[in-house]
């Protein structure tokens, strides 16, 4: 167990008698070096009522980011719920009614009457194999650029990096229809270039606020900010499955693809760089901000602290907490309106309809834990570093007991929908959790280390479709079950190896160096 040093009792004091007040990062066991104050800012230079609170520049991009995870998490997921529409599903499931594994499906007859309006678009014969391989096609391409992209921001700047990666992401959704009647090769490579532009994004908004958050409001600014994606999976899973029956699947896509786009043109003319270069920001909040963030250091230069970072423990569980955990969530992400749709033979409006509202339950939770962690830490209610590992833990073990009790539950799809919610509802918990580790540990290189770990984190959401795939191909209650108890079982482990080797302080090497 690794052990945590605190500041000496005459430091302690001696900030008592100033009546200077311990932040976050004296919290976390962060001493003062070359320079570097770790007294908290807000006390110490600006008086709090005079600091622009959530009617401030930095929380109006908070919303703008808000907004911006909501297109791409909208391109993430759109498949996941056009492919029931897209596959022909009747002759796969002529063979199931002989078993008691399986959940009764509806007579022939309702589908060929109840939507008559899917006839106007094409419909293939792909098998659940084939279809968790295009489902995890756009984890492939997802996976090359993280760490090019954590690094080029680190150098160029986050605000070029994520706006022309989520332009080429909107473009691409337009092409798709096309790729997919061209045949599942060419639907596969539209998918891993859609991963290849997304690829960017997250590695460029860890750098963002590095530069825009105060340490006081990390927390909340980025759960917030995150929360959007949870918010466009659950309007897209919302809107998706009627689009796709009223118009059909090629209408969904050239839709959101379409107003993606507008947004995406319009989204590089309300951001900017850093507080220096917006125009409208007040004196207060730019010298607040640029204040906090000098405490973390500037970006990066071409050379990089590799061996360091390769011995360094924390990095290592922050790692295997984002494989473990996006294992379960890129299951769900993916899949779920599959298992409502073969398993609980739910029609694509009503699996889209019901895979909505896990989704909204995590966006709640998002904002919740957001505010909750701030709460806690600026009222010295817990440790920095215990707060880390308790909702890391509470995040990743409830959410993976809760789905494998679907698998038990039979046929039941209302409470199959309520424990899908309440865990993806508890999953947000990782937000105060291993989630935003990185910035306590290493801020400086933030942008560059969150593309490394999220290539290593994101080989579980190229891995664990395909995996669902074969384990659920008879599209069985069982099948299933071992989908789930293979997610419970790697974030058990997951949780255990945080546990072990998570740290909340900032490591020597990360630091700023005293000369330019």
């Amino acid at each position: 167990m690794l052990r945590r040093d605190y500041p000496q009792k005459e430091e302690v004091s001696k900030r008592a008698r100033k009546g200077i007040k311990l932040s976050m990062e004296d919290d976390s066991s962060v001493p003062e070096i070359q320079g570097e104050s770790t007294c908290p800012l807000l006390d110490e230079q600006l008086p709090r009522g005079k600091v622009p609170g959530f009617c401030s520049v930095r929380w109006g991009l908070a919303v703008i980011l808000h907004i911006s995870f909501l297109v791409a998490y909208s391109q993430r997921v759109d498949l996941s719920i056009a492919i029931v529409a897209m596959v022909n599903s009747t002759g796969q499931q002529t063979s199931l009614n002989v078993s008691t594994d399986v959940c009764p499906g509806p007579s022939p007859a309702p589908p060929n009457t109840s939507q008559p309006t899917e006839i106007k678009a094409p419909v293939y014969d792909w098998t659940p194999e084939t279809c968790g391989f295009l489902l995890s096609s756009f984890s492939y391409g997802y996976l090359i650029t993280q760490i090019p992209g954590g690094y080029l921001t680190g150098i160029v700047g986050w605000k070029p990096v994520l706006g022309t990666g989520l332009l080429l992401s909107s473009i691409l959704s337009l092409l798709l229809p096309l790729a997919a009647e061209l045949g599942v090769v060419y639907l596969a490579l539209i998918q891993a270039l859609r991963g290849l532009s997304q690829g960017v994004i997250f590695p460029a908004y860890y750098t963002l606020w590095t530069k825009w958050a105060p340490p006081q409001e990390l927390t909340c600014l980025m759960n917030f900010s995150d929360a959007g994606t949870t918010l466009g999976t659950f309007f897209t899973l919302m809107v998706g499955g009627i689009t796709c029956q009223t118009l059909g699947w090629p209408a969904f896509f050239y839709i959101f693809g379409g107003v993606n786009c507008v947004w995406c043109l319009l989204w590089f003319f309300l951001v900017f760089e850093d507080p220096d270069s917006h125009p409208c920001i007040s004196t207060t909040e730019k010298e607040y901000i640029r204040s906090a963030s000098t405490q973390k250091g500037h970006c990066h230069s071409w050379s990089l602290p590799l061996f360091s970072m390769l011995k360094c423990g924390p990095l290592w569980a922050i790692a295997v907490a984002y494989f473990c955990c996006d294992w379960l969530f890129y299951t769900l992400l993916t899949l779920l309106p599959v298992y409502l749709n073969r398993i609980l033979h739910l029609d694509t409006r009503e699996s889209g309809f019901l895979s909505a509202p896990p989704y909204i339950g995590n966006w709640l939770g998002h904002i919740g834990i957001g505010l909750l962690g701030d709460f806690l830490i600026a009222k010295n209610l817990i440790r920095l570093g215990a707060m880390r590992k308790f909702f890391t833990a509470l995040g990743m073990l409830c959410p993976a007991a809760l789905v494998l009790t679907v698998s038990y539950i039979g046929c039941n799809y209302v409470l199959a929908v309520i424990l899908f919610t309440l865990s993806m509802t508890l999953i947000s918990m990782t937000g105060a959790g291993y989630a935003v580790n990185l910035l306590d540990v290493a801020p400086r290189y933030a942008g560059f280390l969150h593309g490394v770990i999220n290539t290593l984190g994101n080989l579980s959401g190229m891995a664990a479709p395909t995996v669902a795939g074969f384990l659920s191909s008879q599209d069985t209650l069982s099948g299933w079950r071992h989908v789930f108890l293979l997610s419970g079982a790697i974030n058990l482990f997951g949780v255990i190896f945080y546990l072990g080797f998570g740290r909340a302080d900032v490591q020597d090497w990360a630091r700023v160096e005293s000369t330019p």
